[in-house]
């Protein structure tokens, strides 16, 4: 039986009848089998509920193995998956949901009334999906068939949206293909030696393409194993470390690892690969994760609109402060912002690239899709980065006026625009990052005002119910003006060294 289904087929099609353990939670364990017939009861449930080739769903709701489950579904039925940020709020939800057109839209129990409105008004069915797997959805899910025949979809048929904030405005959905999704695992398989023998300590979230599209596909791809906990806990890391032979992780896991004195090299010695991702990783923390370890740390380098790009080798050196060279089948190249002109080895300038692992473009953002590319089809990233002497990618910088914390990207226009429509004196703002001895970069907001009277708890209340809380500043600072050029741009680089140890100092 063929459905070609591109995703599904050749992503969790073989493996799909094996009674091999897949998923190990706290709770219990799933065989690939038992994952396969839930992801069929939910395949039927949409269907039920009025999905139709080419619907959005949705999604925010806990980490569980019916979310993932939901992903798994969504790409069988036809349906395009939409994984949402757990942390934002009905304000930044209702911004995703209509620009999206979703037809199915799945939140918490407690989410419910707030997004109830939204769905009402965008004419989408509301489900809900609990942390601890009840909701709406499961219980249709539960009474659904156990049998389900993959609706046909090809390469170029889009498979998910994530959404990825602009600088100057509204946030942009990057479309992915099968062909994207499917491309990067197959390459991802072969570069770091993934096999059905490993098991992954999944600890990351799973709305984004880290833990979901990388994770994921990757260890369902080759038939491996993953402990699949809700979050990073040192707890549990040191629990079950020694289960895995693998694990993915941002910055902050590894720095916070290292101060636990349980972590030594007794307890990660049958370990046969850390990776890193999501934010840079600092170098001293990768010479002292191999001080404690004995292994290193590979750095790999991605975004969401290209899934991974380039990494450090499997076999070879891995340099600390560099995140690679590029994947088998992905061309990159150092251009002049400017004009475009590629750069000689060397030189910093704006990565560029193209290959199977590049989005399609922003959902319903032609002009923005135009603007991002070149002609010759290359994907304009806006990270700024030169290649080395050993000829690895060293990244250096971001043209786009982006703080990555935690793993996290935050664009500082997203809050710049709600701090400046704050009541009470405030004349202007300007937001920025700073490094974070735990989450890589710190928010920062200084402010501008004519009243004393404003204070950070003021911009603090009014931003709580607005902004997801990882986007929210870590501390405001209070200036008679900021830093400008003849022209008049506020300089946002004066800013940051001027506050760039505020967090180390105060930590």
């Amino acid at each position: 039986m063929t459905s070609n289904n591109m995703l599904f087929d050749q992503l969790f099609a073989a493996h799909q009848d094996s009674e091999k353990i897949f998923l190990h939670t706290v709770q219990t364990d799933y065989s690939y089998a038992q994952f396969h017939q839930l992801v069929n009861q939910l395949a039927n449930a949409l269907l039920q509920t009025g999905l139709k080739t080419g619907d959005r769903v949705a999604v925010q709701a806990a980490k569980s193995v019916t979310q993932l489950a939901l992903y798994v579904a969504t790409i069988k039925a036809g349906g395009v998956y939409l994984p949402l940020n757990t942390s934002y709020t009905a304000f930044e939800l209702d911004y995703f949901i209509t620009n999206a057109d979703a037809s199915i839209v799945v939140v918490s129990d407690k989410a419910e009334a707030d997004i109830a409105p939204i769905a009402t008004r965008q004419n989408a069915r509301l489900l809900t999906l609990n942390a601890d797997e009840t909701g709406s959805l499961t219980a249709i899910a539960s009474t659904s068939d156990t049998r389900f025949e993959a609706v046909s979809r090809g390469a170029e048929d889009l498979a998910a949206i994530l959404y990825t904030s602009g600088t100057t405005g509204r946030s942009k959905g990057a479309q992915l293909c099968h062909r994207n999704l499917v491309s990067n695992t197959l390459v991802l398989r072969d570069f770091w030696q993934f096999t059905s023998d490993d098991v992954l300590l999944h600890m990351l979230p799973i709305y984004h393409t880290h833990g979901l599209f990388v994770a994921c596909n990757l260890l369902a791809f080759v038939g491996g194993s993953m402990i699949f906990l809700p979050r990073f806990d040192a707890d549990h890391a040191v629990q079950y470390m020694k289960q895995a032979t693998t694990m993915m992780g941002v910055p902050t896991f590894y720095t916070r690892l290292l101060d636990d004195s349980r972590f030594d090299a007794g307890l990660s010695n049958h370990m046969r690969l850390f990776i890193s991702g999501s934010a840079p990783l600092l170098a001293e923390t990768h010479k002292q994760f191999e001080a404690r370890t004995g292994k290193q740390i590979l750095e790999r380098y991605g975004m969401t609109e290209t899934n991974m790009s380039t990494s450090n080798p499997y076999d070879g050196a891995r340099i600390a402060g560099t995140v690679g060279v590029p994947l088998p089948g992905v061309e990159l190249r150092i251009a002049d912002s400017k004009n475009g002109e590629e750069l000689p080895d060397g030189e910093i300038g704006i990565i560029e690239l193209k290959g199977d692992n590049v989005f399609t473009g922003y959902w319903q953002m032609a002009e923005k899709t135009a603007e991002s590319f070149r002609d010759d089809g290359y994907f304009i990233t806006g990270d700024m980065a030169r290649i080395d002497e050993n000829g690895y990618v060293v990244i250096v910088g971001r043209d786009k006026d982006l703080i990555i914390s935690g793993g996290l990207n935050i664009y500082t226009k997203d809050i710049e625009s709600l701090i400046d429509t704050i009541d009470g004196g405030l004349v202007e703002s300007a937001v920025i990052g700073a490094t974070h001895p735990d989450f890589g970069e710190g928010v920062i907001a200084v402010i501008v005002t004519a009243e004393a009277s404003l204070t950070q708890a003021d911009i603090m209340a009014f931003l709580g119910d607005k902004l997801a809380k990882f986007k929210q500043p870590k501390t405001c600072i209070f200036v008679e003006e900021l830093p400008r050029n003849t022209m008049g741009k506020v300089q946002k680089a004066a800013l940051r060294e001027r506050h760039q140890q505020i967090f180390n100092t105060s930590s």
